[in-house]
Formats: structure tokens, C-alpha cells, sequence
């Protein structure tokens, strides 16, 4: 048996794995899929001072108050800091580290450093509003959709578990400074669908911090495969278990 804990990326919840819990359960795995501070049923808790340190608490304080050893950790786009930065703090317990579609960090980077395209997002929560909060990326036509969700079912859904996010988790950077963390094989999965203008990926190494190859797989859907491609996302964590 492995221990999966899935962690959802920026204005979604844990509830977005729904389809992707049940089959790794089925194949006999122990799951955890959180809701990170201030989404889903921690949505209240929302406010200027939650950032990304904020989430990484959440995950690497469920790695040890649970002492789950071996974990695969999977992040989903934003939550590729998150997962960085926990494995940084706790990487006796990692296992497996799994960049889903995410953004993949060095020491001292945020989001902003990674992802630019979330410059004109921080602008405008500065100068609107509150100062600080960061509404989810907008419906665009067919094929970009809904963080790549367009079946008219799914993007219904998918509205019921997004919320804003915060300035804070965009601008604070990771950390990487222990270097136990690069002994940790990765796997990276990118969804090569149809990608929104101003979106960029980084190229992966050929070379894993730990001297091995680059492990890198691709599934045929957009940005939020878990919902788009649950079974066939199923079957590549499957083959890491």
C-alpha cells in the first residue's frame, strides 16, 4: 500500500480529485486530498496574511501529524510550490514528488517568478478591491474553457469549488535549501491540450536533481486533468504506487 496526498492548485479544492480518489482507493492506496487554507471547507479562513507558507504548513503539518512515510506527493499547478517547499521541510517522509501540470520552482522563486502570467493578476487585486484578493482565471472560449474544463457538467461543477485566492501565495517564494530534497525522484505530467495565450511551461531538465533521468508524461486534455481525465490520471500515479 502507498500513501497519495493530492494537493489542489490555486482557487480549487480538494473536492476536485473526486474522480481521481475512488480509483486509487480501489487499487488498495491510502489517499489524502486537503483543502488548502482558505478554499473549500476552509474557505473562511481566507484573508491578506494566507500565502504560500500558509500551504505548506497544511502539508507538511497532515504529513507528520499523520507520520506518513513513503508519501507520493502530487501538486497540481500552483500547489507544484507548495509540494517543493513541504518536501523541503519533510523529506525523510516523501517518497515521490509529482509535478501535475504544475509549476516547478528552484530555491528563492513565487509564482511570479515562475508563472508571469500571474504579474497582471497581482496588479489588478492590488488595485482593486481589498488590495489582495485574486479571483479565479475567467471562462475563455472552446478549447481553452475553464482551466481546461468545457463540457458544459463539468464546468458546472468545477464553479462550485472555486474561490479567490490571495496576493500573498503569488509573491512568497520557496524554499529549497535543504539538500536532502533532491535525493527525492520526480515525475512530471503535463497536460498538453490547448494552452491560454500567456501561459508558459517550463522546459524539464533532462537530468533529475537526484542524477536520474527525467521521467516526464504527457496526457492529451487540458490544465485540470483531474477532472478532464480522471481515469486515464489514475493510471499514471497508479504506475508510481
Amino acid at each position: 500500500m502507498s500513501t497519495f496526498l493530492l494537493v489542489h492548485g490555486a482557487w480549487h479544492s480538494g473536492r476536485c480529485w473526486d474522480r481521481v480518489v475512488p480509483l486509487l482507493e480501489a487499487a488498495g492506496h491510502r489517499v489524502f486530498a486537503p483543502s488548502l487554507t482558505g478554499y473549500g471547507d476552509k474557505a473562511h479562513l481566507l484573508g491578506p496574511e494566507v500565502g504560500l507558507e500558509t500551504h505548506v504548513d497544511d502539508v507538511a503539518g497532515l504529513i507528520t501529524r499523520h507520520r506518513l512515510d513513503d508519501v507520493v506527493l502530487v501538486g497540481h499547478s500552483y500547489a507544484g510550490l507548495v509540494i517543493s517547499s513541504a518536501a523541503n521541510r519533510v523529506p525523510d517522509r516523501v517518497g515521490h514528488l509529482v509535478h501535475l501540470d504544475a509549476m516547478v520552482p528552484v530555491d528563492g522563486e513565487s509564482a511570479a517568478d515562475v508563472q508571469p502570467a500571474t504579474l497582471h493578476m497581482i496588479e489588478q487585486a492590488e488595485r482593486s478591491g481589498e488590495g489582495w484578493r485574486v479571483p479565479p482565471m475567467p471562462e475563455r472560449p472552446a478549447p481553452f474553457g475553464l482551466f481546461g474544463v468545457t463540457d458544459p457538467a463539468d464546468v458546472a461543477w468545477l464553479r462550485t469549488m472555486l474561490s479567490d485566492g490571495t496576493v500573498r501565495c503569488l509573491q512568497q517564494p520557496v524554499r529549497l535549501d535543504n539538500p536532502a530534497v533532491n535525493a527525492i525522484p520526480r515525475t512530471h505530467i503535463h497536460n498538453v491540450g490547448a494552452t491560454p495565450p500567456g501561459v508558459v511551461r517550463r522546459p524539464v531538465p533532462p537530468v533529475q536533481p537526484n542524477g536520474t533521468p527525467a521521467q516526464v508524461w504527457e496526457l492529451p486534455t487540458g490544465h485540470d486533468c483531474m477532472i478532464t481525465m480522471p481515469a486515464e490520471l489514475g493510471e499514471l500515479l497508479l504506475k508510481l504506487a
